[in-house]
């Protein structure tokens, strides 16, 4: 049967090949630990899942979600309520907020709704690897803009061509960053207000990991920066705060223009979410707060734990101060390749690669820390032993 062309520019997507890497070792009998992947193993605190239950008793709930495309007004003003709580951002929870199926749906969706065939997509290269085939799906031209550990792997703006910028449509950018765990400041979310009011680059703004941060670290919306609504939105996500990956919740804010396109393109594509998980996830946002700080102290141990394993098999290097990953120079000047197949050969631990990241993932490779804790220390003795043969 032929398929669509545009599918043949798409290269394999990471997690699938991971998971099947890790399903083929264990059908083999091999134990393998899997550092590769975010996933939280801790489970969905209890008052939200109560509140699923409930809500999906009621008959009410077994329609068409309400408000379809744009989700539960209640849902969207918990959500504004979140933002002014907690980043200290307005938004009009009528027009300049929308239900999401998780940010990723969110990422795609932008695309179909700013960007047209042809036109150069922004997109920092080592980054999330869905942003490049969302950008080929719709037609659109990924550009790779280089973050580096001088620059604290923030773009250089100033680097762009100008030429390129004034064709550019839109820009892709996530920070606390996946996978280099990079931090913005306000000084350069300020500078990237600039640099899209200037070139008209609508910003998509993703930043499901604004909770995950350390060592003195504070969340930062970009919202939170004068004139952010004139030029982009913000994309978050229940998945990480209140461990509901599987969910499927999240939310996009921001430029109204933006929220609106994003919503014609939702309601010829989808149904929106099913309403007792956005009474769920209500839920998490009104009554499960203390949930980030009982996860941030999880991931901190568990941090603290694989630097110092790292350290003392002779991989030292200044960790940066968001998500739930460590960006982790390859030792001996490994490719990034190479250092995850010794991984995963001599230690049956799967991280991953960074050049599935972008050709300046080269170097590095990524390793997880949403995985149960007694797994987490047989990988680092088996880490041990493999880097001491």
């Amino acid at each position: 049967m032929r398929t669509a062309d545009r599918l043949k520019k798409i290269p394999p997507y990471l997690f699938m090949e991971l998971r099947n890497k890790i399903a083929q070792a264990r059908a083999a009998g091999v134990d393998v630990i899997s550092l590769a992947i975010g996933d939280p193993v801790e489970p969905t605190p209890e008052p939200v899942i109560e509140e699923l239950a409930r809500c999906a008793h009621d008959p009410a709930n077994h329609r068409y979600p309400t408000d379809e495309e744009k989700g539960m007004l209640a849902y969207r003003q918990a959500v504004a309520r979140w933002y002014a709580e907690r980043y200290q951002v307005t938004v009009d929870p009528a027009t300049e907020v929308l239900a999401l199926i998780g940010s990723k749906e969110g990422c795609h969706h932008f695309v179909l709704a700013r960007v047209n065939p042809g036109e150069p997509v922004l997109m920092t290269d080592p980054g999330y690897p869905a942003y490049r085939a969302s950008i080929l799906m719709a037609g659109g031209e990924p550009v790779n803009v280089p973050i580096r550990a001088e620059d604290g792997y923030l773009p250089r703006l100033a680097d762009i061509p100008s030429d390129l910028a004034r064709r550019a449509s839109a820009m892709f950018l996530n920070y606390p960053n996946n996978p280099t765990g990079a931090t913005a400041t306000p000084a350069f979310l300020r500078e990237l207000v600039e640099f899209a009011r200037q070139y008209d680059i609508a910003i998509c703004y993703d930043n499901p990991y604004i909770e995950v941060v350390f060592d003195g670290e504070k969340p930062l919306s970009f919202l939170s920066v004068p004139g952010a609504k004139d030029v982009g939105i913000e994309l978050n996500s229940l998945s990480k705060p209140f461990n509901m990956t599987g969910w499927r919740l999240g939310m996009a804010l921001g430029n109204k223009d933006l929220i609106a396109a994003l919503s014609q393109v939702k309601e010829n594509t989808d149904s929106g979410v099913f309403n007792a998980i956005q009474f769920a996830g209500m839920a998490a946002l009104a009554r499960c707060g203390e949930n980030i700080g009982h996860m941030l102290g999880i991931y901190a141990r568990r941090r603290t734990l694989v630097l110092q394993t790292l350290a003392d098999a002779g991989i030292r290097f200044q960790p940066s101060r968001g998500t739930f990953y460590l960006w982790v120079p390859t030792p001996n000047n490994m490719s990034s390749l190479e250092f995850a197949t010794l991984l995963f050969e001599k230690a049956h631990i799967v991280v991953a690669a960074g050049t599935a990241y972008g050709q300046y993932g080269e170097g590095y490779v990524r390793f997880s820390l949403t995985v149960a804790d007694d797994r987490l220390a047989e990988a680092m003795q088996r880490l041990r032993r493999a880097l001491a043969r």
